[in-house]
């Protein structure tokens, strides 16, 4: 998406709200964003089972869009932390793109973690993320005991340690539990979408 953002600052996970119909609204992270070239860039789920897939693959080049401006409100990153382990499935690929840059400039100790369907698999490797373990999302992560063998476990130096958690709503609070009944890890969580609720 290109346009005029000469007064636009962005901080890690800036997102942006879309009028996607009459009534409705869906929330994109800026994934990436280019001042030189005046451009935008966000990852988007098309899944083809809702108002937003279905607005977003509508799109062609050319459309002209009136935004509000991104919205920096949620606070992910807190560069005291020496450790981030960022956890998502594919509503949060734009989010890890947007952490990537910053966490290696700042040289962090990072892990991305995704839960991604089958045809997504690969999808990390072709955005070029680094530290990424992908796994099926075959409900491995509304396991608590499962959870608990993933290879981050057990942390050292857990309170420099700070746990993104998004995506699916329960996935992301049954990883929560685990955190903070195992260690003492700095958790935020925000659940993007929740299986049969609507515009989460």
């Amino acid at each position: 998406m290109s346009g005029v953002f000469d007064k636009v600052k962005l901080t890690v996970g800036a997102y942006i709200d879309f009028r996607v119909t009459e009534t409705e609204v869906r929330r994109y992270t800026v994934s990436n964003f280019d001042k030189e070239t005046q451009s935008m860039e966000f990852i988007v789920h098309l899944h083809g089972k809702g108002c937003g897939a279905d607005y977003m693959n509508a799109l062609q080049p050319g459309d002209v869009l009136s935004l509000n401006k991104p919205s920096t409100m949620i606070k992910y990153y807190d560069s005291s932390f020496q450790q981030y382990i960022i956890f998502g499935d594919e509503s949060s690929l734009g989010l890890a793109q947007s952490f990537a840059p910053v966490l290696k400039q700042n040289k962090h100790i990072f892990q991305f973690i995704f839960e991604l369907d089958e045809e997504n698999l690969k999808i990390p490797e072709i955005l070029g993320l680094e530290s990424v373990i992908v796994y099926p999302k075959t409900g491995l992560f509304k396991n608590e005991d499962w959870i608990k063998q993933l290879p981050v476990f057990p942390l050292q130096n857990e309170a420099h340690i700070k746990f993104i958690l998004t995506g699916n709503v329960k996935s992301a609070q049954t990883f929560r539990k685990v955190i903070k009944d195992t260690t003492k890890s700095k958790v935020y969580l925000h659940g993007y979408w929740l299986e049969g609720k609507k515009g989460l």
